[in-house]
């Protein structure tokens, strides 16, 4: 099988980029190893600079039609009160909001919307086993494992958007460098009612903090703990982590019973890494790939997705032409996309180090920081981290 573009990985990043190149003319190719999208995904926030891209291309209708609820600004619960830390109202209209939708929702979405294009193709259950290289040791494709057995891509250019574990990064022996992390985060549900409050919900307490997102008939819950310590939480039992739920979220207690048992609580390993080189001859790493992100901002999927549009921008009218892809022209890629990348990491590490790690180790009353503070003395202010997260240091466009 012979194509222009070989996508590995059909999120986010992945789906984008087939979506744009095709609408370009390019043939391209995207492997999904599962059979569809229907997972419990841990990242499901679509950032204003995202939904003003999708206008671009005229999906924005499409968009909002999917089962998605907006939060408006980021609140923070300390011990001596409720504080917006982000007023995503005061950035522009008409995006001016955090959309939360079903990623399954969204990457179908994506994938039907590219299916209308000739040169474009989504082939499930398909899993890359190894890449192609020519007598010079460059990328021409990849070999697969797919429903009717091993096949090999034939592709001008690779480009990985499969994940902080790319297979492809391995295959091309690249290693990120790691910047460490103190926290973990434990990921589960817990049903909502009408009266709870809707949003986006932080709870600070001794010891950690929790994230609640409303999700329409349900929280989806980030419990934040020390880096490496969920053996010791699994030791202390179930009903220990139930109650330190319903202190940092009291309006839950008589719902905590939903966590019946551990298989309702998911572990997420949380990394901070990047390649020093995002590229080699034939292929290119964008994404989670290239940079995991912390999920302090949820910007993970916005930094993957913007990625992908800077991607099929620089390198679409080369591929379209049928023109070969430099290693020049894919280093142009990585230069565009990295200071978002690095200044986007340095500040969530800030957080780590100064927030979030001081907070897992405290005891007693918690009180609001000078700086949560100031932004409710000076309310404009909020609209600052309030564009960091909504749309970010470098936003792309397509026009």
């Amino acid at each position: 099988m012979k194509t222009t573009v070989c996508v590995v990985g059909g999120g986010p990043a992945g789906l984008v980029l087939g979506l744009l190149l095709a609408r370009q003319g390019v043939e391209v190719t995207v492997l999904e190893k599962h059979a569809d999208f229907l997972r419990d995904f841990r990242g499901d926030t679509v950032h204003p600079s995202t939904l003003n891209m999708l206008d671009e291309i005229g999906l924005g209708e499409r968009v909002a039609a999917l089962p998605g609820r907006k939060a408006g600004a980021l609140r923070t619960t300390f011990d001596d009160g409720t504080y917006t830390v982000a007023d995503f109202t005061r950035l522009p209209a008409p995006h001016n909001y955090l959309y939360f939708v079903p990623q399954w929702d969204f990457l179908e979405m994506l994938a039907t919307e590219a299916a209308r294009f000739p040169t474009f193709t989504l082939l499930r259950s398909t899993t890359v086993t190894g890449l192609l290289r020519d007598a010079s040791g460059a990328v021409t494709g990849v070999r697969a494992a797919g429903p009717e057995g091993e096949l090999e891509i034939e592709a001008s250019l690779t480009v990985a958007c499969d994940g902080r574990d790319s297979v492809v990064r391995r295959e091309l022996g690249l290693q990120p460098v790691g910047y460490g992390a103190p926290m973990d985060v434990l990921w589960f549900r817990i049903s909502r009612r009408a009266d709870d409050g809707d949003g986006l919900a932080m709870r600070v307490s001794d010891g950690g903090l929790m994230l609640a997102i409303d999700r329409g008939d349900y929280h989806q819950c980030a419990y934040v703990i020390a880096k490496d310590g969920y053996d010791e939480i699994r030791a202390a039992g179930l009903e220990a982590l139930r109650e330190q739920v319903t202190r940092r979220h009291p309006v839950l207690a008589d719902r905590v019973g939903e966590l019946a048992t551990w298989d309702d609580v998911k572990l997420l390993t949380v990394k901070v890494n990047r390649l020093e080189r995002w590229h080699a001859p034939g292929a290119l790493l964008i994404g989670d790939a290239a940079h995991a992100m912390s999920p302090i901002g949820g910007v993970g999927i916005n930094l993957a997705v913007q990625d992908a549009a800077a991607t099929a921008r620089m390198l679409g009218p080369n591929l379209a032409a049928g023109q070969p892809v430099t290693e020049a022209d894919l280093a142009a890629v990585q230069k565009r996309r990295h200071l978002p990348t690095v200044v986007t990491q340095n500040i969530q590490r800030a957080a780590q180090r100064r927030v979030v790690d001081p907070l897992l180790h405290a005891t007693g009353r918690i009180e609001a920081p000078a700086p949560i503070r100031l932004l409710q003395r000076f309310p404009a202010l909020q609209a600052l981290p309030a564009r960091l997260v909504g749309i970010g240091v470098r936003p792309e466009h397509l026009r």
